[in-house]
């Protein structure tokens, strides 16, 4: 039943009523009649759940999440890259012009493995010329050692012609090296990343561009700059998590390195940890690094924006019942502890099982009745 159209029919009587005769007789019919009305309105309302006789409100609906001790987790994030714990750029250490090329990119090296070969020629021409002096220079020192055990011949001699034999053996040993060092050997395990040789090409090792990158991907690491102010929080062996934005995945691991050192011009030091290897992780991929460094398994977990500030301190709303069996907001101080992401973490103030009013507590007010 509408009020005002109600009373604007109450109006219309009063005013038709004043032109009847006995006026106090209707005047004292129309107040009986006010009367009964406001009784209806009122019982309407009573059944409805208005509440607007009894409270002088309207219900406000609301939507409660009981509260559960979750825990608490709080992180620091940072972004990082992803690097092999084991690559290497190699250079030739002689210069010289390409003559073998023994890999491709893609390929799969041993330690040890020639990779590329420059040209040597000149060095092996003048073993060769050596090998003649070193066989006569052998067979005479042999000689000289025969007749020296029989007393026969100096011991000058017999110096003379081990010393001969020697130097040429040295000769032909350096020679040797300075070939060995035309050939660009990997000094890991790994695959073949890049390749910038060509063959004909004179290759040096003050080149930009390597000759060859050999990487490990049977080891991998998550590496990152993390600023100072967070030093003594993160420690080897914390739990972290990393998170890869391109894949759309993480994975759980742990710090393995702090670096003991800051960095003097960015504030920072480095944190190593260690990751899974696999076909879809990449040197140099980013992966943002969630270190956690604090953890209450038995806190409850507020969210940020339900915390609201009074001058007598920090509060929620929550739903508590009347005697009638309705339900009314209550508010409800609480102390904080640490913030990560849009939880706070409850120290206090909070049980598990309170009704916390998590949809329109925006408007409420202690006290006021609610719909849910």
């Amino acid at each position: 039943m509408n009020k005002a159209v109600t009373f604007a029919g109450l109006s219309l009587l009063l005013l038709a009523s004043c032109s009847s005769p006995d006026k106090q007789a209707d005047l004292e019919t129309l107040r009986q009649q006010k009367i009964e009305i406001e009784g209806q309105i009122a019982a309407l309302e009573s059944e409805l759940g208005s509440s607007s006789a009894t409270s002088g409100g309207k219900i406000t609906d609301v939507i409660i999440t009981p509260v559960s001790a979750t825990g608490f987790v709080h992180s620091i994030d940072v972004q990082g890259i992803v690097e092999a714990s084991e690559s290497v750029d190699l250079r030739p250490a002689m210069a010289g012009i390409v003559t073998h090329i023994h890999v491709k990119e893609g390929d799969a090296v041993q330690k040890g493995q020639v990779l590329a070969e420059t040209d040597h020629e000149i060095y092996e021409r003048q073993i060769n010329s050596l090998q003649p002096q070193l066989q006569l220079a052998t067979e005479m020192y042999e000689r000289q050692s025969r007749l020296w055990a029989q007393q026969i011949g100096s011991e000058v001699q017999l110096l003379q012609a081990k010393t001969q034999k020697e130097s040429l053996e040295k000769q032909i040993h350096t020679l040797e090296e300075q070939i060995d060092m035309t050939r660009i050997k990997s000094p890991i395990s790994g695959t073949v990343d890049f390749v910038g040789l060509r063959l004909g090409q004179l290759a040096a090792a003050n080149f930009i561009d390597p000759a060859f990158r050999i990487v490990n991907l049977s080891s991998l690491k998550a590496v990152a700059r993390i600023s100072e102010s967070t030093a003594p929080l993160v420690k080897s062996g914390n739990p972290v998590a990393l998170a890869f934005p391109d894949l759309g995945e993480e994975v759980s691991s742990r710090i393995t390195f702090t670096s003991r050192t800051i960095a003097p011009l960015t504030r920072t030091f480095a944190a190593h940890a260690s990751m899974p290897a696999g076909p879809a992780y990449r040197p140099n991929m980013v992966v943002v690094m969630r270190i956690v460094d604090y953890e209450n398994p038995s806190a409850i977990t507020v969210p940020v924006n339900l915390v609201k500030s009074s001058p007598e301190g920090a509060f929620v709303y929550v739903a508590t019942s009347r005697e009638n069996g309705k339900k009314i907001a209550s508010r409800r101080i609480i102390s904080t502890g640490k913030t990560y992401g849009s939880s706070t973490e409850g120290l206090s103030g909070l049980l598990a099982g309170d009704q916390l009013i998590t949809t329109g507590y925006a408007q409420l007010t202690d006290g006021a009745e609610l719909a849910f």
